[in-house]
Formats: C-alpha cells, sequence, structure tokens
C-alpha cells in the first residue's frame, strides 16, 4: 500500500510542484492495484494537486468519506464532476446530518455542502457503512467507532440542531481506515473526532492485534483540552509507533509535540507527502 497526501492545510517547501493547500484533508492509496481517495479536501483545488500527482479523477476506483464535514467532503463536486462516471462512495449515515460550528454568539454550516440527491445526479454511488468492511483486500473502512476512553471528549463547539436546540454533535459518522503491516496497524484518519486512541484501540480489536505500526491522518488534538494532548500522547508513546505522520486539525504547536514526542518516528504530511508501506 502506497499513500500520498493530496491535500492538507500546508505545503511542504521547497517543492518543485505547484501545490495548493487549504483547510481540508485528502489521501490517495495505492492498494491491491486499485486507487481510493479518501476525503476530498473541502474545493476543486483537489483537481488541480491530482493533476499533478498525474491522476484524473476518472481513475479511481472508488471514495471514502471519513465524516460529514465541509472540509473533508466539499471536494467531492468536483471530483464527480470530472470523473464522469459512477463512482462509489463509502460514508456512513449520519453523515449527511446538518451541521455547525460555534463561534462565539455567531454559528456556521460546516455539514456537506451539497445535497445528496445533487451528488447522486452527478455518479455519486453511495455505500452507506455502520460496521466494519473490506472495501477492497487488506483496507478494512472501520464503520462506527467505539467510544471507550474517558478523556477522548470530542469538541462542543461542533453541534447539529435538535429540537430546535444546538446540541454537541457526536460525529458518531467519524470512520478511518485500517490496515496491516509487519503485524502492526495502520490507521488513517480523517480528523479522528473519534479519538485516536479510541480509533487505534478498535482497530487493535477489529484486526486482531496490539501493535501499531503508524496513524496516519487528523488528530483533531490542536481544539483539544490539555487533558486529552496529554493523555494521548502518553498512550500513543505506550503504543510504540514505527510513523506517526499527523496535519490538518493537528496544529502547530501540536505536531511540534509530536516532533518531540516521536523523533525521527513523526511525519509532516503536508500536500505531496509520501508513504511507501509495501
Amino acid at each position: 500500500m502506497k499513500i500520498t497526501i493530496v491535500m492538507d492545510n500546508c505545503v511542504h517547501a521547497p517543492t518543485p510542484y505547484s501545490f495548493k493547500a487549504e483547510h481540508g484533508m485528502s489521501i490517495l492509496i495505492n492498494i491491491s492495484n486499485k486507487l481510493i481517495l479518501f476525503d476530498t479536501g473541502q474545493s476543486g483545488s483537489i483537481i488541480h494537486n491530482l493533476s499533478l500527482l498525474g491522476v484524473n479523477p476518472k481513475d479511481l476506483d472508488m471514495i471514502v468519506l471519513s465524516h460529514g464535514h465541509y472540509d473533508h467532503t466539499g471536494g467531492l463536486l468536483s471530483i464527480l464532476g470530472n470523473a464522469r462516471k459512477k463512482i462509489p462512495v463509502f460514508l456512513h449515515k449520519d453523515a449527511f446530518l446538518n451541521r455547525y460550528s460555534l463561534a462565539g454568539e455567531k454559528k456556521f454550516h460546516i455539514g456537506i455542502p451539497y445535497s445528496k440527491k445533487y451528488l447522486e445526479s452527478l455518479g455519486a454511488n453511495f455505500v452507506f457503512v455502520e460496521e466494519i468492511l473490506e472495501i477492497v483486500p487488506g483496507l478494512f473502512l472501520s464503520g462506527t467507532i467505539e467510544r471507550k476512553t474517558d478523556y477522548e471528549k470530542g469538541d462542543s463547539n461542533l453541534v447539529i440542531e435538535k429540537d430546535g436546540k444546538s446540541v454537541k454533535d457526536p460525529i458518531l459518522d467519524d470512520m478511518a481506515l485500517y490496515a496491516i503491516k509487519d503485524n502492526g496497524l495502520i490507521a488513517l484518519t480523517g480528523c479522528a473526532h473519534a479519538g485516536i486512541i479510541n480509533i487505534i484501540r478498535y482497530g487493535f480489536k477489529l484486526l486482531k492485534t496490539n501493535k501499531l505500526y503508524a496513524i496516519v491522518g487528523g488528530t483533531h488534538l490542536g481544539p483539544a483540552d490539555p487533558v486529552q494532548r496529554e493523555n494521548t500522547i502518553s498512550d500513543l508513546l505506550d503504543a510504540k509507533p514505527t510513523i506517526v505522520a499527523a496535519n490538518h486539525c493537528t496544529g502547530f504547536s501540536m505536531m511540534a509535540k509530536l516532533k518531540d514526542s516521536f523523533g525521527d518516528s513523526f511525519i509532516a504530511a503536508f500536500v505531496g507527502t509520501e508513504i511507501d508501506f509495501s
């Protein structure tokens, strides 16, 4: 399995390619002779970055959406428009919930920007997943992730509307992708709203291992409170991963902390980063 970061908040410098960055996340996965896009960033800029990587959306075999936030799904419209074919899109049944982010007294819509019906008219063949599913040989979609830790409590500023009131969004649609290398778990995340440690431990349970090889993607440690940050790093250190490749919602201060904690095992997974797990 080989992965390439197609979209992130940042681009490595210097780079020979004129990649674009935005607040969003997308990973290209090449596995079992299949080309899979995990999340789509927030805009059509993903088409630009894919083109620099030599990938036409028509080449994609499937799309996986980690959860229903705009910065992971907004580029789906452009992908479908350029692919011009029916394409499987795996996601959780709760992904199309109407979602908001609170900022003081203001409330901003952060859900999927387009309707299910409109995206289907462009070629999306939605496949709703709640339990573990092997989408291609060797790559598993988690389904609903168990929440077991006492310190990964989610983001209280992310809400849904219920009975006319804003209530905390549990983001139960947050899913991860799992694979195995050297008997160790590889976990690919979108934002890890379920909690990085919950994601890892659920992967251990599903794939019957207790060894962590790699965690790649967003961690949502940027907005997390100090208790969650400290406990997450402590539990990650106990897991002894070979690779910690963080990006997107991790935040610069936490990326620096992860670098201090994991040394050469840490990768700043900006746009263009490639990791070959073969």
